[in-house]
């Protein structure tokens, strides 16, 4: 069998899978981002706080990914959940890192300048810090998305959505004239995948950071 006679009959498959991929990345990135951006704000003027929260990230992200799935079955059964729940997991640790070094980083004279005009510090906290923080908050949740694109492709060992059913179908088919189409379309898949990321990341930072930040 060819490649071209391969892509024919799996193409539909193959499709499915990476938007399941893409899909199952963008999810757990953005409710990583929403945890992370959260917990960070509430602990980055605490020194103590921030500290541990930085610590407890970065030790969850040294868990193996394989070893992490397969304690969530117990918890969540097999398929999406463990992998949406394992992913925004390991996506924590680069968004709180980058998210308090950002709002630490905003100009003290800045923040002082809008509490002297009147702006409590809820205002000041969102219309001056997180904006300027902005840019390194959205670096962070770009790193993280990045790194769930290859590590969601192990969540096809408890029968979760993605490209890794196709590498695993190569895995599994050693020997037969497709074993290798099925593992370079599920490598082809995720580096398109990862492509597709990479550009919406780059029309989020156009559309989001002021050009004034920018430049």
């Amino acid at each position: 069998m060819t490649y071209p006679e391969f892509w024919s009959y799996y193409q539909y498959d193959l499709l499915r899978q990476m938007g399941e991929h893409f899909a199952v990345v963008a999810i757990s990135a953005g409710i990583a981002a929403i945890l992370g951006i959260s917990l960070s704000i509430f602990s980055y003027r605490r020194n103590n706080a921030s500290e541990l929260l930085i610590r407890f990230t970065s030790t969850l992200l040294t868990i193996p990914s394989l070893a992490l799935y397969v304690l969530l079955l117990g918890v969540t059964g097999l398929g999406w959940y463990p992998v949406l729940v394992a992913l925004t997991i390991y996506a924590l640790c680069p968004i709180v890192q980058n998210t308090i070094v950002g709002l630490r980083g905003v100009d003290s004279s800045v923040v002082e300048s809008a509490a002297g005009i009147g702006m409590r510090r809820w205002q000041t906290l969102v219309r001056v810090e997180i904006p300027l923080a902005w840019p390194l908050i959205l670096a962070g949740i770009r790193v993280s998305a990045a790194l769930l694109v290859s590590t969601a492709a192990i969540g096809a060992v408890v029968l979760g959505p993605g490209l890794g059913n196709a590498i695993y179908a190569g895995l599994n088919r050693v020997g037969s004239p497709v074993a290798l189409y099925f593992a370079l379309s599920g490598l082809i898949g995720a580096a398109i995948v990862g492509l597709l990321l990479s550009g919406a990341f780059s029309i989020i930072h156009k559309l989001t950071v002021s050009r004034g930040i920018r430049g």
